[in-house]
């Protein structure tokens, strides 16, 4: 089972998450064979981290809670929230298999948060600068709630445009870079 997990940062802890990078690293790499993305997300800009993404296939909704609450940022009080979502990967592949590679371009987290019926659900026809495409999903995984996907795109906007301009009751943009080491 896949799922979508963001910990956003609580104000004030940019401090705190810098001295728990190792410790954050060390136990994102325990999941390294089950992770299918994952990167910080960045205020305008890109100097000031907002929050943390990791996508993982993980074996059931207890193992990702699992995952999402014993992380040492959430358990030190970097965090302000957690979303925690079933996901479904249409591209089938992981954030290493993108072609435009780790470097280059503008990279955005968007998350589109449903309203009625479902949209979305097949990839857009121009999928070339996807990174991670897929909808989020209720926990049993059979009501759609949304839509996420990683993208590069030359500004904010031209990500939003992924997603049906009408169809989600929110949509967030994250300025998003590739996570992990080296």
């Amino acid at each position: 089972m896949e799922f979508l997990c963001y910990h956003r940062d609580r104000p004030g802890s940019v401090a705190l998450r810098h001295e728990l990078l190792e410790d954050h690293w060390a136990y994102m790499d325990r999941y390294e064979a089950e992770m299918i993305a994952r990167g910080p997300t960045f205020a305008a800009g890109g100097d000031t981290p907002t929050g943390s993404l990791h996508i993982v296939d993980l074996p059931d909704p207890a193992a990702a809670r699992a995952f999402a609450f014993d992380e040492p940022n959430y358990r030190a009080g970097v965090y302000r929230d957690v979303l925690l979502r079933r996901w479904r990967n249409l591209l089938g592949r992981t954030m290493w298999d993108f072609p435009g590679g780790r470097t280059g371009g503008n990279r955005y987290l968007v998350l589109g948060f449903g309203a009625g019926r479902a949209a979305d659900l097949a990839l857009p026809p121009d999928r070339d600068e996807l990174i991670a495409y897929g909808p989020l999903l209720s926990d049993d995984g059979a009501v759609w709630v949304g839509t996420a996907l990683l993208v590069r795109a030359p500004h904010p906007d031209k990500a939003r445009a992924v997603l049906a301009q009408d169809r989600y009751a929110d949509v967030e943009v994250h300025e998003w870079a590739f996570g992990g080491r080296g």
